[in-house]
């Protein structure tokens, strides 16, 4: 017989980022927490997102500027050796060096406890109860005063013939190949696809990418998608958008994929195939029904602008809200879900200047609107371009691929948005992230100081361009 063990304040489902930020938050206020892992604890960013993919990225980076040297007079490229075993190894070694130390040990020194087993709602609306099967055999049952859903989220593929029996890879396992393939077709042309696609190529894999919509990277400025498009066909990847995928079949020598392209067919080979369409919030057998959870379309939990469920004791926070799939937003919205629910803080976030970061090369990164969505909110707005070559950093790294286009409200000079394509693209949008925050005018933003020689000058330049002529723009220019 299974007991039913009470007196927890908080009781977390999930183990990432927005789980500890919540655990964090309600241990600081002395209350009693416990989390529920049936996986590895530290969920995707430390073990299969962020960490690993950025980890193998500046590996794949450090291979291509040796290749890339000769862009420099008086030096030779040079062609390095890529041992993908040792590789992936120094990736793992890495991972659990980190979720050591921003995980396991972190709640080892808050001391909280953590639960590793399959958590599952029981009970009812009125009063909810944690079924728990634990990974080592046996049961538990947790009652707690409120409880937060933090699951996050799962790779997801669309419904192809012939795809879920020929199988596939995903970003988490392609990073856990052995052996670097000759060949490989990524499906998705956003953020993940593109880094994927990216990180492959530079360590010598053919690399195909097919976008169902007309442009890579689509949520970002035409001008954006047009600039990464010609960065990866620069470096030999090739591109396919506006094409959709038929069929997949997979046999003794790889994938045959079809597919059409503007309404022709097309047929594409590889030996392997990478699925990166999106992520989907893990609600699967949580029981959230059982105890007047309501969820979305795509699975989602329904939260209010507090992280409050349609059950008042349960919260969600994290991917599994179906709000923006970063970590920082999912730290953010799992301490804004203990400090309303333990603290009655009723607190809510603002998404307004929230960024957002794609780790190509050159990297892409945004913050506010775009061009459409001013238009779309009724805003008369501005917009200017800044190409790389006017930036004194890119020219003298001889790298001037890219750019950077601010977004302006025409009435009041308001900056709206800031969108950039650039090597260090990461570190300039967050000094527009301030500036947004701030509500600068881009004349304000003009006359700010930045250090020459510096890639974030460019947001300075390019707000200068609202006032003067840009081919006039120089390390005077103030």
């Amino acid at each position: 017989m299974t007991t039913t063990e009470s007196g927890y304040d908080l009781a977390v489902i999930g183990s990432g980022s927005a789980a500890f930020a919540a655990a964090i938050a309600a241990t600081n206020q002395g209350k009693r927490v416990v989390i529920v892992e049936r996986g590895t604890i530290g969920g995707t960013c430390v073990n299969v997102g962020c960490v690993p993919s950025k980890a193998l990225l500046a590996a794949a980076e450090a291979r291509h500027g040796a290749a890339a040297a000769g862009r420099f007079p008086g030096l030779a490229p040079a062609e390095v050796a890529v041992a993908f075993a040792g590789l992936i190894a120094g990736k793992d070694a890495l991972v659990d060096q980190l979720r050591a130390e921003k995980y396991t040990d972190l709640a080892d020194d808050y001391g909280w406890e953590i639960v590793h087993g399959t958590a599952s709602f029981t009970g009812s609306t009125e009063a909810p109860v944690l079924d728990v099967v634990l990974t080592e055999g046996g049961s538990r049952q947790i009652d707690a005063a409120h409880y937060l859903v933090a699951t996050g989220s799962a790779p997801w593929a669309p419904p192809v013939d012939g795809l879920e029996e020929a199988g596939y890879l995903t970003s988490t396992t392609a990073m856990e190949l052995d052996t670097l393939p000759e060949s490989m077709v990524v499906v998705g042309g956003n953020a993940v696809g593109l880094e994927q696609a990216q990180l492959f190529a530079r360590l010598g894999t053919q690399v195909t990418v097919i976008e169902a919509l007309d442009r890579l990277a689509p949520f970002e400025e035409p001008e954006i998608s047009a600039a990464i498009e010609e960065a990866l066909s620069g470096e030999g990847i090739d591109v396919h958008t506006g094409t959709a995928l038929g069929s997949v079949r997979c046999g003794e020598h790889g994938y045959t994929l079809t597919a059409t392209r503007g309404g022709a067919p097309t047929e594409l080979r590889a030996e392997q195939l990478l699925i990166a369409t999106g992520r989907r919030p893990v609600t699967k057998g949580l029981g959230l029904d059982v105890v007047g959870v309501k969820t979305g379309t795509r699975g989602e939990v329904v939260v209010d602008d507090y992280q409050r469920t349609t059950n008042e004791r349960i919260w969600a926070a994290g991917d599994v809200a179906g709000g923006p799939q970063f970590v920082y937003v999912a730290a953010a919205q799992g301490t804004l879900a203990a400090d309303n629910a333990l603290a009655g803080a009723e607190r809510t976030l603002d998404y307004t200047a929230l960024p957002r970061v794609t780790f190509t090369s050159p990297a892409i990164a945004a913050v506010g609107l775009t061009d459409a969505q001013a238009a779309e909110a009724g805003l008369r707005c501005d917009c200017r371009t800044l190409p790389l070559p006017y930036v004194p950093r890119a020219l003298a790294n001889r790298n001037t691929r890219g750019l950077v286009k601010l977004v302006a409200d025409a009435g009041t000079g308001r900056v709206l948005g800031v969108h950039v394509i650039a090597d260090g693209a990461g570190e300039i949008i967050t000094a527009a992230t301030y500036a947004i925050t701030a509500g600068m005018t881009v004349d304000q933003l003009a006359h700010t100081w930045a250090p020459y020689l510096t890639m974030a000058e460019a947001l300075k330049l390019a707000a200068l361009t609202f006032t003067a002529d840009v081919a006039k723009l120089s390390c005077c220019a103030g």
